[in-house]
């Protein structure tokens, strides 16, 4: 999502004459987009911004800007703390940062003064505020020669209420876009060469849930997957991240008819115990969890389920963690993200009893992880030999030589191949060989 937001803002800059750069000592303004997730994620934004204070001495004129959900959540103390630091905006606001960083960057290189002090006084901007129908903003992508896949926000914000996430108070109250909208943003991504979409919420499948009506039955998120599966020229739908709360019957069943659906979803299990998860306050036992699972894979049999796990809860004791053990070794998770607990402020589970200790967090953390390789590693070699269909993404990140595309299940497939005539396209790839996490082939003639 927050790469989502990202591109947003990059395009506002694009048109209003900027063109983007990976350099920072190139650059006439420097943008943090930030996460609140964990405390690693704030720390590694803040030590980012804090390492660029130098260049301000170099290149006085340069706006530095914190934006996303640390910003959202800390405001005005980030420019207390951060000396440099020009501009802070917050969830809501995305639309708005081409304008305040323009405006004073304007200023900055029209105004000849020698007190530079005296020149940077009174221009910092700070707007976390709430923004009605901010939801609406997020529309526009960033123009690239060759893209074959995007990301497309239909929603902002989530209504529940885990103990241990910021993100209620960094993103917002849940808001939906109108079905019409995205399918005319899909659309034009179509258009421009897109073949796969990802849908994004902090919840996705409870898109539209306080404002669109049930229809034959349907949620409004089948329905929005169903609006655009109808669009010609789409090979690929994909969303990301369902909570188990709303995976009801209506959403498995679109698995059974809609083809362009992917063979993969994300879904935060987060423990494998019922008293941590009540502790959570995740409404739902772990026997519903591994249920809406069953009848996934009894949906789509080719399914890969990959999911969310957080180790070290406050009071979490090693039974606890055996029974997530259990239920990962049950499930089969073709992957997961693992992570150790971290205190997030005006969070209830950061004033529990009971915190256990980082050595704790971090057995568990190695233990769990090395199930999870393990797994995916066995899921991985099952592969080799077979033909593998690929939508190609272009070059890989790791050697500029090979190509990168993901299968329906999401595994990333190496290969080597013309970029230029094969970025977007649909291929079949016989795998050779595999690593932990990544598939090799060989593109079948």
């Amino acid at each position: 999502m927050n790469e989502r937001d990202s591109e947003q803002v990059a395009r506002m800059f694009i048109e209003g004459g900027y063109t983007v750069t990976a350099d920072t000592t190139d650059a006439d303004a420097i943008l943090v987009n930030t996460c609140s997730v964990r405390d690693q994620a704030e720390q590694k934004a803040l030590n980012k911004m804090n390492a660029m204070g130098h260049l301000r001495r170099e290149k006085p004129h340069v706006v530095y800007g914190f934006m996303g959900c640390m910003a959202q959540s800390r405001g005005p103390e980030l420019l207390q703390d951060v000396k440099h630091l020009d501009v802070v905006v917050g969830t809501q606001k995305y639309h708005r940062v081409f304008d305040y960083v323009d405006r004073i960057l304007k200023t900055r290189t029209e105004r000849r003064m020698d007190d530079l002090s005296l020149s940077l006084q009174g221009e910092s901007v700070c707007d976390v505020e709430d923004e009605v129908d901010s939801q609406n903003t997020i529309s526009d992508h960033v123009p690239k020669d060759i893209q074959s896949t995007a990301f497309v926000s239909i929603m902002q914000g989530c209504n529940m209420r885990c103990s241990f996430c910021i993100v209620p108070d960094t993103r917002g109250k849940e808001r939906g876009r109108p079905i019409p909208h995205i399918v005319e943003e899909v659309k034009g991504l179509v258009a421009k060469g897109v073949k796969e979409v990802t849908l994004l919420g902090q919840i996705v499948n409870l898109y539209g849930r306080t404002e669109f009506d049930i229809v034959d039955r349907k949620s409004p998120f089948v329905q929005l997957l169903e609006a655009v599966h109808e669009i010609d020229g789409l090979e690929r739908i994909r969303f990301t991240s369902p909570h188990p709360i709303g995976f009801r019957d209506d959403l498995v069943n679109c698995f059974t008819y809609l083809p362009k659906l992917c063979s993969h979803i994300h879904f935060p299990m987060q423990s494998g115990s019922d008293a941590v998860l009540k502790q959570m306050k995740r409404p739902y036992k772990n026997e519903k969890f591994i249920s809406i699972c069953e009848k996934i894979r009894a949906a789509r049999p080719d399914i890969a389920i990959t999911t969310d796990i957080i180790v070290g809860f406050p009071g979490e004791t090693e039974e606890h963690f055996e029974e997530t053990v259990a239920c990962y070794e049950r499930l089969q998770f073709d992957n997961a993200f693992v992570f150790r607990y971290s205190k997030r402020r005006n969070t209830p589970a950061a004033e529990m009893e009971n915190q256990l200790t980082e050595q704790v967090k971090e057995e568990r953390n190695q233990k769990l992880l090395a199930i999870v390789d393990r797994i995916a590693q066995e899921k991985n070699e099952a592969l080799v030999g077979t033909t593998q269909r690929i939508l190609c993404e272009g070059v890989s990140k790791t050697k500029d030589s090979t190509l990168s595309g993901r299968t329906s299940q999401n595994r990333i497939v190496i290969f080597e191949g013309d970029k230029t005539k094969l970025t977007g396209k649909m291929l079949d790839i016989e795998i050779t060989h595999t690593s932990r996490f990544t598939l090799y082939g060989k593109l079948v003639d």
